[in-house]
């Protein structure tokens, strides 16, 4: 029978699909609006957008297998040290979750309580919790990372593709910066949502952060195409 994702895992996994959608945007915004800047045909915009949604969606996809199998190698022997410490200082580890929970305000004697109830019933699960912060056994999978990155990327990339070959040409940029500051809005709320932020702020740094990639390829494809 397959094992149950745990909100954190699937959490881990729309955080992996929300920044691949995210980078999509913003990367192959910047291409075509780069390359509209040197104003050149629909048909030269067009392949560097699929160009870069391409490379883009390999990238993404691999950059995100190497990073959460090297978080899985990090718990992995964050687990074998704490198995090691719990072999060979049991009342270190004790005092060190009871005190942790004293530092919290909790009233020592019933974090004395609480400690040896919750060692007695997994002191490995206990002690890498409060020394490292994540649960024994509740890894992301790289896999389900890299195919969320490698789905979500191409999906953001449509949007600025569309809009830049598809709008009249006197209004592409414009319009494809429109769209993608609205798609950058919705993606900065998503990750900011997931990550217990506060929304206004993920929103604005996306768009400025989206803007500015734009504006600063855009600028550069207009002194190319006036050399």
């Amino acid at each position: 029978m397959r094992k149950k994702l745990t909100l954190a895992q699937r959490v881990n996994i729309l955080r992996a699909a929300v920044m691949g959608a995210n980078d999509g945007i913003v990367s192959v915004a910047g291409i075509v609006i780069g390359v509209a800047g040197a104003g050149t045909s629909n048909f030269a915009i067009f392949i560097s957008g699929i160009s870069g949604m391409l490379a883009g969606t390999v990238s993404m996809a691999m950059g995100e297998y190497v990073s959460v199998n090297t978080q899985k190698d990090a718990q992995r022997r964050a687990i074998m040290n704490q198995k090691e410490a719990l072999a060979n200082n049991y009342d270190d580890e004790f005092d060190y979750v009871k005190q942790k929970y004293v530092d919290d305000g909790i009233d020592p004697e019933l974090a004395g309580q609480a400690t040896s109830e919750m060692m007695q019933r997994d002191s490995l699960v206990t002690t890498v919790r409060e020394r490292y912060g994540f649960d024994v056994g509740e890894f992301t999978s790289p896999y389900a990372a890299a195919l969320a990155s490698m789905i979500s990327f191409p999906i953001g990339s449509i949007l600025p593709l569309l809009a830049i070959t598809m709008l009249p040409v006197a209004n592409r940029i414009v319009g494809t910066f429109v769209a993608v500051v609205i798609a950058l809005a919705i993606t900065g709320f998503s990750a900011a949502t997931l990550g217990n932020a506060k929304r206004g702020n993920g929103m604005l740094r996306n768009i400025v952060s989206g803007s500015l990639t734009m504006i600063v390829t855009y600028l550069t494809g207009l002194l190319i195409g006036s050399l």
